[in-house]
């Protein structure tokens, strides 16, 4: 059986750390599963956590009134699932649900952030890597959209 250090260490948004900042935040860090339709959080609950997904499959969604949940994005391993624990106010902007029940490992983000305040090389090393994953997430979307209205102009 792997340790929690071990999990993570192969994860692309940790590769390269050294021993002693993996150590740091798999101090912060659990096996945990989710069963086939569980949600991991709601938008407006408090992001006190985030995921690195280890198997299975996770639905962003945002919840349109009137016409249900919307996808905005599906998850599968080795993606991390969350930033919204980075900046405050520190809520989820999107619910999380469970497609394929899935293996995951959990990080309490208050302990983290009070590891990364603690260790500012830690924190910047995080930050860093964080900020390569929302900057991917933002050109993801903008091809998305230009899709969307590309395919809408064309309608016209």
């Amino acid at each position: 059986m792997q340790t929690t250090e071990e999990l993570i260490a192969v994860a692309p948004v940790f590769d390269g750390l050294g021993e002693n900042s993996l150590r740091l935040i798999a101090g912060c860090a659990r096996n945990e599963h989710a069963p086939t339709g569980a949600f991991l959080f709601h938008e407006g609950d408090p992001a006190d956590r985030f995921f690195l997904i280890r198997s299975g499959t996770i639905r962003l969604e945002v919840h349109a009134p009137g016409r249900g949940p919307l996808l905005i994005e599906t998850l599968q391993a080795p993606e991390v699932l969350g930033w919204s624990w980075l900046f405050p106010p520190y809520r989820w902007r999107l619910d999380a649900r469970v497609l394929d029940a899935a293996g995951l490992v959990s990080f309490d983000a208050v302990c983290l952030r009070g590891k990364a305040e603690a260790d500012h090389e830690l924190g910047f090393e995080l930050m860093s890597r964080f900020t390569v994953l929302l900057t991917e997430k933002l050109h993801s979307t903008r091809l998305q959209l230009l899709d969307v209205y590309g395919h809408a102009g064309a309608a016209v």
